[in-house]
């Protein structure tokens, strides 16, 4: 995990997220990449992609370097290489954009964020990297001071589709030697027998050299509240689950399922695209 992607609004979200991708990347000896979007109003924006230099947009350009230091300067960042950026588009194009030109190998995000001129990580936009990230986005919703990663669920149908970004999975976990819970949420609307599904977990888990984990067959109503409610109980650190970044497409990689845990979960959320 050489490079972790920030993007920060200046909000009190952004900087729990700063908080623990600082405690990550010390534990890693990564570097951390701190994103600052600035929006304009569409005509400034149209002038400053006209090659026009406008007063408002340097002065707006200026003030967000001034605020980049000073949160590069924060004690908890000591020790850790920081490059600061400001970028001119939209929050998801330019994390987009950003996470390939520095090949980023995570991105951690706030909830959400504040309003007006500072605003970026509004419930949607994150929501929108979430869905569309082809990086690990990692979503946290409160201030941790001691980030732990020691037990972490994996939510899956545990399809042919999930390995791939189930080994993205495996890389995160061996950076915490952390312990696995495979479960998969049986619902009214996708009932399958106990048996059926402990076979399909059994099957998907020998192609991995797995030691430190357990697998779990949950009932609930519906998948979120199950993988919310099986997390609670055995007091997991981290969510973690597939999404396709599209509704529709399957019962359980879907967008409508990783967006609502970002928005309903109390613990961190680890998101990996298929």
């Amino acid at each position: 995990m050489k490079r972790i992607l920030v993007p920060t609004d200046f909000s009190e979200h952004a900087e729990d997220a700063l908080k623990v991708a600082s405690q990550i990347a010390k534990k890693n000896n990564s570097e951390i990449i701190i994103l600052h979007m600035l929006e304009l109003p569409s005509q400034m924006n149209d002038a400053v992609l006209g090659g026009a230099s406008i007063p408002e947009t340097m002065l707006f350009m200026k003030k967000a370097n001034e605020m980049l230091d000073q949160v590069s300067s924060r004690p908890y960042l000591d020790g850790i290489p920081i490059t600061e950026i400001v970028k001119i588009d939209k929050p998801i194009h330019g994390i987009t954009q950003v996470s390939k030109e520095y090949e980023i190998d995570l991105i951690v995000m706030g909830s959400h964020g504040s309003s007006g001129i500072e605003e970026l990580l509004i419930g949607s936009n994150t929501e929108k990297v979430v869905r569309n990230s082809e990086i690990p986005v990692l979503v946290i919703k409160k201030d941790t001071t001691n980030f732990n990663a020691s037990t972490i669920v994996f939510a899956s149908d545990f399809s042919e589709e999930a390995k791939k970004p189930f080994k993205k999975f495996l890389k995160f976990t061996k950076a915490f030697d952390s312990k696995i819970h495979l479960v998969t949420i049986c619902t009214p609307n996708s009932f399958k027998p106990t048996h059926e599904l402990q076979k399909t977990i059994d099957a998907f888990v020998t192609e991995f050299n797995l030691t430190h984990y357990s697998a779990h067959i949950y009932n609930d109503t519906n998948i979120e509240k199950g993988i919310i409610n099986f997390s609670n109980s055995i007091n997991a650190d981290i969510i973690g689950m597939c999404t396709h970044g599209r509704t529709g497409f399957a019962h359980f990689f879907n967008g409508s399922i990783s967006e609502g845990l970002v928005n309903h979960a109390i613990r961190p959320v680890l998101t990996f695209k298929i």
